[in-house]
């Protein structure tokens, strides 16, 4: 029976890994741009929507980006992968706009739809994901994630600024066509996605006896748990991130400068640290590379813990801590899909479940960063997340170089260290 890591048969030269900067697109402008990304704060308080009321209705519209590994098993069958993308985000892009054209945007109506669009454009996460899975080469997949993080940093970053700045000079039913045609018109890209094979020409049967077997082989394993805690350890967290805009002012920036740093400009720059690391020839491990970055990105923080508190620290601090921050983001990627090995047939719901694990830090580590906030300031904040995250990160870099646990390469990959 083929397994999760059996040998493909297609050449690496057809990967093209560059085009999942804009498979990914859908899903960064709707999460990354619309729902976290400011632009329904600020519609909402422009219909006099209180903060507490927008944090809770953009909270429970983010619901989707943890908890759609429970529907994105569809996305292995009936239909190609590359389908189910159009199709989620099509949906999405549809649902938005409907959503758009209510009256108040905090109605239960408008909330309905717009939360089943976030649910419709995570099929386009779990597809990718299944699609990053079938490429055939190691470095075809590390430089896909790199490109698929940056695509989902610069997308939400871009459209964020354009939706925002287009609020006020075009009508609403205007910002929402504008905002469907960014969610629906780089899903067309999926048709010059790279090849993949058709689901299910086995039988219902014999294709579910596939995917235990795959499943079985990703994650009934004892080294599938140095990749669970790959995930589930605090490094590069980012959850510093949404907390600086609220200590900026310690260090003498306000207004306008903590919008354009924290904002357009600290968007651009994770995306263009993922993309960075799509010019990296390595032949370290994954994890191992993981780690690193990590290291750096904490040390990249230490700037906001141990500089002057002047408004020069927070700029560079910043800007270094997210460019570095959109690499993890880039490497993190490539350790979900060293760990995940072959997509096979069930390649989505396994990406799905590896990629949900990811949000696990980001949770605990805003209680951590919160509590280090609260009784050190600014200084506490950084040194919360630098250290811990350092901590972790040590952890793990010492645990794969003693242990270096051996894996099935793929298929032309020489051995990594």
């Amino acid at each position: 029976m083929p397994t999760a890591r059996s040998t493909p048969q297609h050449a690496p030269a057809r990967d093209r890994a560059w085009i999942f900067g804009l498979l990914i697109a859908p899903s960064g402008v709707l999460a990354n741009g619309v729902i976290q990304g400011g632009v329904l704060g600020y519609l909402l308080s422009l219909q006099a929507v209180d903060s507490g009321t927008q944090a809770y209705l953009i909270g429970l519209l983010s619901l989707p980006t943890s908890l759609y590994f429970l529907w994105s098993p569809v996305t292995d069958f009936f239909i190609r992968r590359r389908t189910w993308l159009l199709v989620g985000a099509l949906l999405a892009a549809l649902l938005t706009l409907l959503g758009f054209r209510q009256p108040q945007l905090s109605s239960h109506g408008a909330l309905l739809l717009m939360l089943v669009a976030a649910c419709c454009s995570q099929l386009v996460v779990s597809s990718a994901g299944g699609m990053m899975g079938a490429l055939r080469s190691e470095q075809s997949r590390r430089r896909a994630g790199s490109f698929y993080q940056a695509g989902s940093a610069g997308f939400g970053a871009l459209s964020a600024w354009a939706l925002i700045y287009l609020s006020s000079r075009v009508s609403r039913n205007t910002l929402g066509l504008i905002t469907a045609a960014l969610i629906a018109l780089p899903a067309l890209f999926a048709l010059a996605a790279p090849h993949q094979e058709q689901l299910l020409e086995q039988g219902l049967g014999a294709t579910m006896r596939r995917v235990w077997g795959e499943c079985k082989d990703t994650f009934g394993r004892w080294d599938a748990l140095p990749y669970v805690a790959c995930m589930v350890l605090p490094i590069a967290s980012g959850a510093a991130t949404g907390l600086l805009p609220g200590v900026a002012i310690q260090y003498g920036v306000t207004g306008d400068n903590v919008a354009w740093i924290n904002g357009l400009v600290g968007g651009i720059v994770t995306a263009a640290g993922a993309g960075a690391m799509s010019l990296l020839r390595t032949r370290m491990r994954a994890p191992v590379l993981y780690s690193v970055v990590g290291l750096v990105n904490c040390a990249c923080l230490a700037t906001l813990w141990l500089g002057p508190m002047r408004p020069a620290t927070y700029y560079v601090g910043v800007l270094l801590y997210v460019f570095t921050l959109g690499a993890c983001l880039a490497v993190f990627t490539a350790v979900v899909l060293e760990f995940l090995g072959e997509a096979g047939k069930s390649g989505s719901a396994r990406y799905s479940l590896i990629n949900s694990l990811g949000n696990i830090p980001v949770l605990y580590m805003l209680q951590v960063d919160g509590w280090g906030g609260d009784h050190g300031g600014a200084r506490g904040l950084a040194a919360a997340e630098t250290v811990i995250g350092a901590i972790g990160a040590v952890a793990l870099l010492a645990y794969f170089l003693i242990r270096k646990p051996a894996r099935t390469h793929l298929a032309g990959e020489p051995p990594s260290v």
